[in-house]
């Protein structure tokens, strides 16, 4: 008989897999743009993720949750945060890989794109400390409004040296950023904020009295801050620490206990005379830092994305090991349904990532029509994406059956993060009502039209999904309430066209066959009969 206790069917740890050079959807978004596939940063990165210590430091960050320190032994006011030393370690690695702000300072071509790749691979690691990561990649364009305080501040932010030390920014080898916008009467409404900012005399000096309700990251070493300035919302630079090496007043009354992102903080401020410095032009607060949104909202989707891969990896690799019913679960033609139709998300996701990191590459050596895409894409790209990801992790938890629902898994962990990115930097319907704004410029709609224009009649499916979009539009005034149809619809055309154009015939077909033709019921698993599963499941692992 054999031995009920021993331990059989089980499947092997996840390890030794190459989270870049495996991932071949990855490949194929990238290579429109630049050929990366040899890339050693890139590979570096996809070696050490697919490490069993690089695996073993996610847990640990989100079990072990930050520690708010108002005060020191002494009764002195610190408001600091303490970390589990796995949250140090994922942040070491992620700002020695340059994956904060480094591409911004980079010589190297396509220096956006290559950041994109890396943050979307690392992330699949852990996704929380991505959150100071991409806050700092994204602060310095909103940075360059002020020649100042760009030279003061980029250098630093862009450094590969994670330097925690709570010192003077010149002191420092390496800063991060954060951001502190919504209050709690305002969120999303941010022209609502009643913080306010009081001229010092002093140059752009101000000072800044009032609350933030979410201020994430609040360890780092400068945010960028909404406040009322005498001539209306403005945007400020508010570091730590002060020139002089005093503390700047930044009074912490809490941590929020959330839902998922456990291993990052998050929080609430208070400013109480908190010296500030004017970054752009008083009352120009929101176009000031909506770079820094605009920035955000492309690691959203990246974020997303890479948990939609992560959770695809964690079922693939199950299902290779596990048997049931006389056989591999991958062999099972129900579940080479699920997991092909769980591929083809995640492959249509990372597409549309890897293109909006391209546009920003284009966009910045001054293409016009890259500046024009992003503006439509991004908030398509932010409302969609981020928006499938729960339903992709959840099925890919199922997968697993029990053993995806223990938090030894990691599943857990992935699924309390996947609401995230559609609620941070604006809700579904936020960005929903972004891309009709977008509309009433005609260069965005031309732009749309372009790019999913690029694949015109390789597949009469897309060609009429792009013929009812456009008959959707006719009456923009009134189209509200039917923003999230809308925005679904073109962003999954903009995906279909990405496939169609770039990736392999299985796939484009399967995609186009059941997310625009009508043959998918939005359950996953319920792809066409004739469906070449095979092929698909080979480009996961």
């Amino acid at each position: 008989m054999a031995d009920p206790n021993a331990v059989t069917n089980q499947a092997p740890p996840l390890q030794g897999v190459n989270f870049f050079t495996s991932d071949t959807g990855l490949g194929d978004a990238l290579r429109p743009y630049a050929d990366l596939s040899a890339d050693p940063g890139l590979t570096g990165i996809g070696e050490l993720a697919g490490t069993q210590e690089a695996l073993s430091h996610a847990l640990p960050a989100n079990q072990n949750s930050p520690v708010l320190r108002t005060h020191d032994r002494y009764g002195n006011r610190i408001d600091e945060v303490e970390f589990h030393p796995s949250w140090h370690w994922l942040m070491e690695k992620a700002v020695g890989f340059g994956l904060q702000a480094a591409p911004w300072t980079s010589e190297r071509p396509s220096p956006h794109l290559t950041r994109a790749a890396g943050f979307y691979v690392w992330s699949q690691v852990e996704p929380g400390h991505g959150c100071p990561i991409s806050m700092t990649y994204a602060a310095v364009p909103a940075l360059r409004a002020s020649e100042e305080l760009a030279a003061e501040w980029i250098p630093k932010l862009a450094s590969t040296s994670y330097d925690v030390r709570r010192l003077r920014p010149a002191e420092k080898s390496g800063v991060l950023a954060g951001m502190g916008m919504t209050e709690k009467q305002g969120g999303s409404d941010v022209r609502a904020n009643l913080t306010t900012a009081t001229p010092s005399g002093q140059g752009n000096e101000y000072v800044l009295n009032g609350h933030k309700w979410f201020c994430s990251a609040p360890q780092v070493d400068v945010f960028l801050v909404l406040a009322q300035a005498p001539d209306g919302l403005t945007c400020f630079v508010v570091p730590r620490v002060l020139a002089d090496g005093n503390r700047n007043t930044f009074a912490l009354q809490r941590l929020k206990d959330k839902l998922g992102n456990r291993s990052n903080a998050s929080s609430e401020v208070e400013f109480r005379n908190t010296i500030g410095y004017r970054l752009g032009d008083e009352g120009a607060g929101v176009r000031t830092i909506i770079e820094m949104v605009a920035a955000t909202r492309l690691d959203c989707v990246l974020g997303s994305a890479s948990l939609m891969r992560r959770a695809l990896v964690e079922a693939t690799w199950h299902t290779s090991y596990r048997s049931a019913f006389g056989g591999l679960l991958r062999d099972k033609p129900a579940m080479q349904n699920v997991l092909a139709d769980l591929a083809l998300e995640s492959e249509a996701a990372t597409a549309l990532s890897m293109r909006l990191a391209a546009a920003v590459d284009a966009s910045i050596a001054g293409d016009e029509q890259a500046t024009a895409f992003r503006r439509i894409a991004l908030p398509l790209a932010k409302f969609w994406v981020c928006k499938r990801t729960s339903f992709t992790v959840a099925e890919a938890l199922e997968c697993l059956g029990g053993n995806g629902y223990v938090e030894e898994s990691g599943l857990p962990l992935l699924f309390r993060e996947s609401p995230l990115n559609s609620i941070w930097e604006g809700s579904g319907t936020v960005n929903a009502l972004d891309v009709l704004r977008a509309l009433r410029r005609p260069e965005s709609l031309e732009a749309w039209l372009t790019e999913v224009g690029a694949a015109r009649g390789a597949d009469h499916r897309l060609d009429a999904a792009v013929t009812d979009v456009l008959e959707r539009l006719s009456d923009l005034e009134n189209a509200e309430a039917g923003a999230r149809r809308l925005a679904a619809r073109m962003a999954v055309c903009l995906q279909a066209s990405l496939l169609v154009r770039h990736s392999t015939p299985g796939v484009a077909d399967a995609f186009v066959a059941s997310r625009l033709a009508g043959d998918w019921g939005g359950v996953f698993g319920t792809l066409p009969r004739t469906t070449p599963f095979a092929p698909i499941l080979d480009r996961i692992l």
